[in-house]
């Protein structure tokens, strides 16, 4: 059982996208909170970035007691705080651990020989292809598509089950 005022994890809905901007906010108020980052990559009209996204959008988590919790309220872009049951909702210390466990995996995760990638830039775009090899920055795949062979740089191909 929880008790109503001892310290726990919350979850804030931000304005969209601004979740970071809340986060550094917060952190400035020197309350504890985490932004579940994952890498994603973004496809410019000249290249291929990868970037830090939120793993999930318009939410943040915050550890704190539920009087502090309501005072996060005038943080400029918080929208509300996340109810449950007629209660701010409370995160459990696990739940946080499972997905600070998921996306240590998710980003250890390296590209290997066989898999399935897809071009995501240049002449190439949307094609899929296999890794044959991999070098210090750049793959070779086989296109089975046209039976070729090409290298590709390792920024602009992502997994296909990876694809946002």
């Amino acid at each position: 059982m929880v008790k109503i005022d001892d310290t726990n994890w919350y979850v804030l809905y931000t304005a969209p996208r601004a979740e970071k901007q809340v986060e550094n906010r917060i952190k400035a108020l020197e309350v504890k909170c985490w932004l579940p980052l994952h890498r994603c990559p973004r496809v410019w009209s000249d290249r291929v970035k990868l970037v830090d996204v939120p793993l999930f959008n318009s939410y943040i988590f915050v550890y704190c007691t539920d009087a502090i919790l309501r005072e996060l309220l005038r943080v400029y872009g918080v929208i509300r705080i996340v109810y449950y049951d007629g209660k701010p909702a409370i995160v459990r210390q696990s739940e946080i651990d499972a997905i600070q466990e998921f996306l240590a995996q998710a980003s250890n995760h390296p590209l290997c020989p066989g898999e399935e990638v897809e071009i995501l830039c240049g002449a190439m775009k949307h094609v899929s292809g296999k890794i044959k090899k991999i070098k210090k920055h750049h793959l070779v795949l086989y296109l089975e598509q046209i039976g070729a062979t090409v290298c590709v740089n390792l920024d602009a191909v992502v997994q296909l089950n990876h694809i946002h």
